[in-house]
């Protein structure tokens, strides 16, 4: 039997705009060969950080698995089969490919420093990996620069882009049409792994709190690819592109900004896809700030994607990109930040919002980031640890950068940013009913 392939969806967990998987899906068609689809839960998400929590809590947990099992639905119905392990990475897919026979094994590049030693060590294992770069609105190879060359500042980075006028391409249609599996006995064997996940379905009912702005019980929030794009397509039936910027800093409900953010992080949905639909939107309603401050966070995204490409590790030392010295740390105070029991009402509110829903305004994660380091004097890093644990939309790239770009140690030259807890209270809870909302009295 010629050794196959297997497509190993990373953060990547749809069908539309593909290319890593659609160039494995042209390799194993080409060389009429079988590809088997797989996708892992990491097992090391369950364990414990340094700071004394899981790293990956039930809420983000049971997000990632209603896009996995929503895929498997998408796979099945194109007479393909994905198979779900809960694991070591690293471990299953070394067992995986040396007990068939070597197969090339084809991923999506991520370059946080976690998922890059996975794909070292699988090569120093004898693997045949092939990473695939594709979160970025650009290819590397349309930049006026070389990703490792990327300015600092992400103001330069967007006039350079601007000048050059470079734009993303399409998005690519979706994958219709997939490789026969392995075998059938490969295949059952595949399926008696000790370590196979059978039961995806188990992680899929988190209770939801009636006061999030993300209600992810409701059938139109579900997790799945197919209601990502639903969402897109209804925010844009609406006219709410055009009143965005508007909205954007309120703190309540669900329409006060895009909510693509879930989405974006399991890889639901492509950032060309998003930047796609706006580009409609204002070939139809017509361009307005609004729809360009959509398109300008998106891009704030790629930055910090093209940031670990230069930077690497040096992102996630205690200093950072500064030669400051190591952050101090109080284990008590961030406690209670993480309880939302500081005595800062305005803090508070947000933080219990966050443990409750699993998710956050842009507005309330910038307090509550300022104040844990710079009032409350704690290490940055635990903060960004206790986001990667709650956020429904955690991402790597972005979580790092922001905290980063708070803390005065990333690429921002003009140092820290402090917020002034009383006058952003002032400003975008004027009547306390977000206070309200969160904590049950008036403040």
């Amino acid at each position: 039997m010629a050794p196959g392939v297997i497509y190993w969806f990373r953060q990547d967990l749809r069908l539309h705009d593909q290319p890593a998987l659609q160039q494995a899906v042209k390799y194993a068609l080409d060389h009429q060969v079988w590809l088997l689809p797989i996708y892992i839960a990491d097992a090391d998400h369950d364990s414990q950080t340094a700071w004394d929590f899981v790293r990956v809590g039930p809420r983000r947990q049971a997000w990632t698995a209603m896009a996995v099992q929503g895929l498997a639905e998408q796979l099945e119905h194109l007479d393909s089969q994905l198979l779900t392990f809960k694991g070591q990475p690293v471990e299953i897919l070394t067992g995986l490919c040396h007990s068939l026979q070597q197969p090339l094994l084809v991923c999506e590049d991520i370059r946080a420093p976690y998922e890059v030693l996975q794909v070292q060590t699988l090569q120093e294992r004898g693997v045949q990996v092939q990473t695939i770069w594709q979160s970025t609105l650009m290819a590397p190879e349309t930049l006026p620069f070389a990703p490792e060359e990327v300015p600092d500042t992400f103001t330069r980075f967007r006039q350079i882009l601007e000048k050059n006028h470079v734009k993303p391409v399409p998005p690519l249609p979706p994958v219709c049409q997939m490789p026969p599996l392995p075998p059938a006995s490969v295949l059952a064997a595949c399926l008696c792994h000790p370590q196979i996940w059978s039961d995806v379905s188990a992680t899929l009912s988190p209770p939801q709190d009636p006061r999030t702005a993300f209600p992810m019980a409701s059938p139109e929030f579900q997790g799945t690819e197919q209601a990502a794009l639903a969402h897109v397509n209804a925010y844009c039936h609406r006219g709410l592109p055009s009143t965005y910027k508007i909205t954007r800093n309120e703190l309540m409900g669900v329409d006060y900004s895009t909510k693509w953010s879930p989405w974006l992080a399991t890889g639901a949905l492509s950032a060309r896809q998003a930047w796609s639909a706006i580009a409609r939107f204002e070939k139809t309603q017509g361009a307005n700030e609004s729809t360009y401050w959509i398109c300008f966070e998106l891009l704030w995204r790629d930055h910090f994607r093209w940031l670990h490409c230069k930077h690497g590790g040096q992102l996630y030392r205690s200093q950072g990109l500064t030669d400051l010295p190591a952050p101090a740390h109080h284990p008590r105070a961030f406690q209670k930040w993480c309880q939302g029991e500081t005595g800062q009402p305005f803090i508070d509110a947000a933080m219990r919002e966050l443990a409750l829903t699993g998710y956050l305004s842009n507005r309330m994660r910038q307090n509550v980031a300022s104040y844990l380091i710079h009032d409350l004097q704690c290490d940055w890093r635990a903060g960004a640890a206790w986001f990667e644990s709650q956020l429904i939309d955690f991402d790597v790239y972005s979580n790092q950068g922001n905290w980063l770009y708070l803390a005065g140690r990333g690429t921002d030259p003009r140092g820290s940013r402090r917020f002034n807890t009383a006058k952003q209270a002032g400003d975008y809870d004027p009547e306390g009913a977000y206070q309200q909302l969160w904590l049950g009295f008036d403040c």
